[in-house]
């Protein structure tokens, strides 16, 4: 389960809870032995819960590279306060040529720009 605190949430720490969480995923129901650990159902008046999907590798991949490059003060940022950014940071151009074609908009973190880029907002696959 993971823990909240002082620990900081970054790519390594996002893999470890993906392999933590990863028979439970894969097996669309809980796996926990102890019934206090279990997810709770929705109530009656609640709509039902989703578990979110596991990111695509290459999709986590983006968000980690793009994460390495991106400061956290930007956010609220539009697209061209994340290409300059990019630029500042000296990224890789693939990454710059990426966040060229974002959609207009405000992004309020990584996982957004990552969303707005696999939701067709830019060719994932341009090489710079």
């Amino acid at each position: 389960m993971p823990e909240h605190g002082r620990d900081k949430v970054g790519p390594v720490r996002d893999e470890e809870m993906a392999k933590e969480l990863d028979g439970e995923l894969r097996a669309a129901r809980s796996t926990r032995a102890e019934e206090e650990h279990e997810l709770q159902p929705s109530g009656e008046d609640q709509p039902e819960a989703d578990r979110v999907p596991e990111p695509a590798p290459e999709d986590r991949e983006l968000r980690s590279e793009l994460a390495r490059h991106l400061e956290r003060g930007i956010y609220p940022a539009d697209r061209d306060a994340v290409v300059a950014t990019l630029r500042r940071h000296h990224a890789p151009d693939r990454l710059v040529e990426l966040a060229r074609r974002l959609p207009a908009g405000r992004y309020e973190n990584v996982q957004a720009l990552v969303d707005a880029l696999v939701s067709g907002g830019g060719d994932r696959r341009a090489d710079g």
